[in-house]
């Protein structure tokens, strides 16, 4: 009987322990969660900056206009045509992101967007590269329109796995020019904001067949960067949709606006932002900065939040921006876009005159 009272004993003790340390594994998973918790809803405010919203000025009907539709998405229209920086109007969820679920165009959500902002007009779709936050919905867009998609063969091959016909996509050919109505366009190669683990670029690669929805997030892959030049006889606009750059590369490029990616700047530190913007500003000569990709990509369409503080200070970020601007350009103007609103790009005055 003493052998059998020993091993109740130690499975008791064996019991106790077990239960021990599952209380300890909840305490630790709800203070885990606690922390994520405080961390992510930490976030700063646009307000937390002073930049001015982009002055409002009176829109000729030949006036050439943008509209920030959220992180990269850009409208450009000239009364006659118009051309769509991006396609992102589906937004998986930061659980989606998280744990590789697969996603889908909505197709709802595209349709009532196609139809809010009038895109009636769509002549080219031109991602600035090929991740799910930049590209994910072109193919629905141009299945809507008769616009081209132009792109590396990656973004060619987001829009075949949706049924796009071949006579609406262009692989990019470096230095080649593309006439929409009274805009040329230029697709610069570019190199994407280091984001990843170690500098590196998060979803790098290629797509290398026609990728069919529902995908994980993971399988909208980089391809090719591009900075895209937008010009027309009224003026230029330069689109750098990443925080990324490559030295040299727009030394030849002239523009009178630059909207800039900025997510990921205050990761990289003063020195780099500095690089960024004399490759992007003082190189151009532009006179206007508008700041894009800087709200959180996995809120719903039309909510307009900065990310939580731990993963990007946009305030940090617009501080140094101040700086840069009063050394190097100080006759230039910073101004924040506001979401759905049409914004005269080359007025015929300055709002100070």
């Amino acid at each position: 009987s003493a052998p059998l009272r020993s091993i109740n004993f130690d499975r008791g003790r064996l019991t106790d322990l077990g239960r021990r340390l599952a209380i300890g594994f909840a305490g630790l998973t709800i203070l885990l969660i606690i922390v994520i918790a405080a961390l992510w809803g930490d976030r700063p405010q646009l307000s937390d900056n002073d930049w001015q919203p982009y002055p409002e000025y009176e829109a000729r009907p030949d006036a050439v206009t943008v509209t920030w539709l959220g992180v990269a998405t850009l409208l450009f229209d000239d009364g006659d045509t118009q051309i769509l920086i991006d396609g992102f109007f589906s937004r998986p969820s930061f659980a989606d992101i998280l744990f590789s679920a697969k996603v889908q165009s909505n197709a709802a959500q595209i349709n009532r967007v196609l139809d809010e902002y009038r895109m009636r007009r769509l002549a080219a779709i031109i991602p600035v590269h090929s991740h799910f936050d930049h590209a994910m919905d072109i193919g629905a867009i141009a299945n809507r329109s008769s616009a081209s998609i132009i792109g590396s063969e990656s973004t060619a091959n987001i829009a075949r796995g949706s049924g796009v016909p071949e006579d609406q996509i262009v692989v990019v050919e470096n230095g080649a020019l593309y006439e929409f109505g009274e805009f040329d366009v230029r697709v610069v190669p570019s190199s994407h904001a280091p984001l990843g683990w170690g500098g590196s670029v998060p979803y790098a690669g290629t797509i290398d067949e026609p990728l069919q929805q529902p995908a994980p997030v993971g399988a909208w892959r980089e391809g090719q960067s591009y900075s895209i030049v937008v010009a027309h006889p009224q003026g230029t606009t330069l689109v750098q949709g990443s925080a990324g750059f490559l030295p040299g590369a727009l030394d030849e490029t002239v523009a009178d606006v630059v909207m800039m990616g900025v997510f990921g700047l205050e990761n990289f530190g003063r020195d780099y932002t500095e690089q960024f913007w004399l490759s992007l500003v003082t190189s151009t000569g532009a006179k206007r900065v508008i700041p894009i990709h800087f709200d959180d990509y996995t809120r719903p369409f039309g909510v307009i939040e900065l990310g939580p503080r731990v993963i990007d200070n946009f305030v940090d970020t617009a501080a140094w921006l101040d700086e840069i601007l009063q050394t190097w350009d100080n006759d230039a103007r910073l101004h924040l876009p506001e979401f759905g609103k049409k914004l005269v790009l080359y007025p015929p005055s300055e709002p100070d005159a």
